[in-house]
């Protein structure tokens, strides 16, 4: 009896691991040319967040390009807000570094894990890791305001970082909501789900232009203007402009939509992984992880390959115009 079990267990891992050898990879049928990197940076990227990255060398990579201002080793790079470089030490207190270069550095000896923050003048955001909400004073340091919620299972490595609407900030937390604090009267004004999954249901992206928010967790999107929408896809990468909403899925698509969620047009790329997207002038710019960049134009309508000289396992970083991964980066403007 129990070597048919072992039997059955060793035919079951050899199915199972056959299976996964032979995973389906996108393999484009036309390929236009190759899209030549046209720069390299001081390292090849070690840290990513939304606003940032932090390069082998610890140098600073944000939006606009490499910085000479080193972040410490060990520490981890939460954000770049209101002038201040936001970091974690080892010890789990939140130091702030000035973004010009002086010494001023600002430590909050928290001694807990910190999953997201951003600053606005004195007041300081802070999302921990159980998913408990805080406002600090700068430069007090005083604790302003707290607000606990349900701590979360498992969270999506893209957790994005508070967000400043005047006298508003708006948490985006580990289980799928947007909440809204007044920073002056410190109460809480409105909580907006976005999505309920069980696991891995942080919100991973936010953006407002014109007073409409388009936020999103892997599973779902929410617009909230004068009215609120919903829609559920499986996410990988969003991007939000004037003209309307792109994002790709776990499918193998990219999707346009209105930014009140409107389906607009739909492009399959069968097995395709998306690592990035930038929208620039007339284009769509999507990374696919076996080596590809695809060039669409807004309406989905006509797309080019290229190939670039991308490896699956390279960090990727979203610039402006850029597309940043390893030590080189691609020019999309």
């Amino acid at each position: 009896m129990m070597r048919t079990i072992l039997q059955g267990s060793l035919i079951l891992s050899m199915f199972i691991f056959s299976g996964c050898s032979h995973k389906e990879v996108y393999k484009p049928e036309n390929i236009k040319g190759t899209w030549e990197s046209a720069g390299r940076l001081s390292g090849s990227i070690q840290q990513v967040s939304q606003s940032a990255a932090v390069l082998e060398n610890g140098n600073l990579l944000a939006h606009d390009g490499e910085k000479h201002l080193k972040i410490p080793h060990d520490f981890k790079l939460i954000n770049l807000s209101d002038g201040w470089i936001i970091t974690e030490s080892p010890e789990s207190n939140l130091v702030l570094f000035p973004e010009d270069g002086t010494d001023t550095k600002v430590t909050f000896e928290l001694k807990r894990g910190v999953a997201a923050a951003s600053i606005q003048g004195d007041t300081v955001a802070v999302l921990f890791s159980n998913n408990e909400m805080a406002l600090y004073s700068l430069e007090s340091k005083k604790l302003l305001f707290k607000e606990t919620s349900n701590a979360p299972i498992a969270v999506d490595a893209r957790i994005a970082n508070p967000y400043f609407l005047k006298e508003l900030a708006l948490f985006l937390t580990l289980d799928g909501k947007v909440v809204i604090v007044n920073t002056q009267t410190k109460q809480v004004l409105r909580s907006v789900v976005i999505s309920s999954d069980e696991l891995f249901n942080n919100v991973t992206y936010l953006n407002v232009i014109e007073n409409n928010l388009i936020a999103s967790t892997g599973s779902g999107i929410l617009a909230l203007s004068q009215k609120e929408a919903r829609e559920k896809y499986e996410l990988r990468n969003i991007a939000y402009t004037a003209d309307g909403i792109w994002l790709t899925t776990k499918q193998g698509e990219v999707i346009a939509l209105s930014p009140t969620l409107q389906f607009k047009a739909k492009k399959k790329f069968p097995f395709a992984h998306f690592v990035g997207i930038s929208v620039q002038k007339d284009r769509v710019y999507v990374l696919e992880q076996e080596g590809y960049m695809i060039a669409l134009s807004k309406n989905l309508l006509a797309y080019d390959i290229y190939n670039i000289d991308m490896k699956r396992d390279n960090k990727i970083f979203v610039g402006d115009g850029r597309f940043y991964f390893d030590n080189r980066y691609l020019e999309i403007k």
